[in-house]
């Protein structure tokens, strides 16, 4: 059995053609089904001597011809079984023997058969300890005899246990037993050899390694709750940078315009400097006329008169109207220049202050813009972050309630285990016990013969 147990691996292909360990198997079953024919008239001998003993009661007769008939029963048991096992060992060695039409009959029969065989290991170990109850009330049995009766006992369970298992688990996995496989040679005609399932076998495992050649290992992706990170933080940017984008516009465009008024105001400046320049030698030539009349004063007396005529006429009050008011000013022509130089002065003077307001409320205007864009962005981040925090809050109270219930789940198994333990050892311990008094008994016996 133990054989046959490990020829079943992942790396077989397992049906009854295949299974050739099946025939040993069979085999040895026969061979204890002759041991079981050849003790059971012994065993029956036994039981009716016992009977026909004066000792035996009319009550432990009775057990006596349970037990008998319980013997019979479990030989015709095990020759059903043997029956069944050779015709399963029948397509690994001659496939003709058994057609695959039989199948499901052949399983279905040996399910009842390991039922059978479980129905009468129970019979077996109620009547035995039936009958090794009244034998202890006999008063002729020793501590040997009780000994061996709970001893033939604690087997009986144990095989009782483990028959109704293997009956149990083959009955629930009867349909796979008789399920056809998935794959296996044209036609439907399964596999009919062992050499045929080894061939498909080795072509199947070159079939998985030639695919798994073929197939190209994956390129390293970011996990999901990462991406969708990196995706709120980028759409933020995003908004970001199409507000520094339309401020960068406007600053160049500024640059722009400040730039052609400085190429304006530079050729001011210098139109103003050639002015100056001219108005400068002008002055220097009035002062060198002065000096020349001063001088030719005393030469030219008749002409003081008429001089002072002409300065009456120049002193006539002239009104000039500009930008910023009017003004009334009483002075000759040469000093008319003065005036115009003076109104471009404060001219400049305002414009300059204009433009320097201008430049202010300009800046202001854009750091309005980019806080606008900046206080947007950080409200959509907000957002994101309290749907996250709420996602992950979720998240978090379903892994705690797993591990809860992994835990709780653990410490029940643990508490059974513990449990099953304990009575294992109270088990352990009273059969320790029967066996010190049991010793003692014999050691004293011994001592008194």
């Amino acid at each position: 059995m133990l054989h046959l147990f490990e020829s079943i691996t992942e790396d077989t292909v397992t049906v009854l053609e295949t299974t050739v360990k099946l025939k040993a198997f069979s085999e040895h079953l026969a061979s204890y089904l002759c041991f079981l024919r050849k003790i059971l008239p012994y065993q029956l001998k036994s039981l009716e001597e016992e009977c026909e003993s004066s000792l035996c009661t009319a009550a432990l007769r009775a057990r006596n011809m349970e037990l008998h008939r319980d013997m019979k029963r479990l030989t015709a048991v095990f020759e059903k079984l043997h029956t069944y096992v050779s015709l399963l060992a029948l397509p690994s060695t001659k496939p003709e023997g058994l057609l695959r039409t039989n199948y499901n009959f052949v399983f279905t029969n040996i399910a009842a058969t390991l039922h059978g065989f479980h129905d009468v290991l129970k019979d077996i170990s109620k009547h035995y300890s039936q009958k090794a109850t009244l034998e202890q009330d006999v008063p002729t049995a020793t501590q040997k005899l009780i000994t061996t009766n709970d001893c033939i006992l604690s087997s009986v369970a144990a095989l009782t246990n483990g028959a109704g298992k293997i009956a149990s688990f083959f009955s629930n996995n009867l349909d796979h037993f008789t399920a056809s496989l998935s794959y296996g040679p044209k036609g439907g005609t399964e596999f009919i050899s062992p050499l045929s399932a080894e061939c498909m076998l080795q072509y199947k495992k070159k079939a998985a390694a030639y695919m798994k050649s073929l197939k190209k290992p994956c390129a390293d992706s970011v996990p999901y709750e990462e991406a969708l990170a990196n995706r709120r933080v980028l759409l933020s940017s995003t908004e970001s940078r199409e507000g520094l984008a339309q401020q960068v516009q406007q600053s160049l465009e500024k640059i722009a315009k400040l730039e052609q008024e400085k190429e304006h105001w530079m050729l001011e400046a210098q139109l103003a400097k050639i002015k100056l320049e001219k108005e400068n030698q002008k002055l220097k030539n009035s002062l060198s006329g002065h000096l020349t009349e001063t001088i030719q004063d005393h030469s030219i007396l008749p002409n003081v008169t008429e001089q002072k005529k002409e300065t009456t006429e120049k002193k006539e009050p002239i009104k000039s109207t500009s930008l910023i008011g009017m003004l009334t000013i009483t002075t000759d022509n040469e000093k008319a220049p003065d005036v115009e130089c003076r109104e471009d002065l404060i001219k400049t003077h305002y414009m300059a202050r204009i433009a320097e307001l201008t430049s202010h409320l300009q800046l202001a205007d854009s750091k309005s813009v980019h806080f606008h864009a900046e206080c947007r962005a950080l409200a959509k981040r907000l957002s994101l972050a309290e749907k996250s925090k709420e996602s992950l809050t979720e998240e978090l109270k379903d892994e705690l309630m797993t591990t809860k219930r992994s835990y709780e789940d653990q410490l029940s198994m643990m508490s059974d285990h513990l449990c099953s333990m304990n009575e294992t050892l109270t088990k352990q311990r009273e059969e320790i016990d029967t066996l010190k008094m049991a010793s003692k008994g014999n050691s004293k016996k011994n001592k008194s013969r």
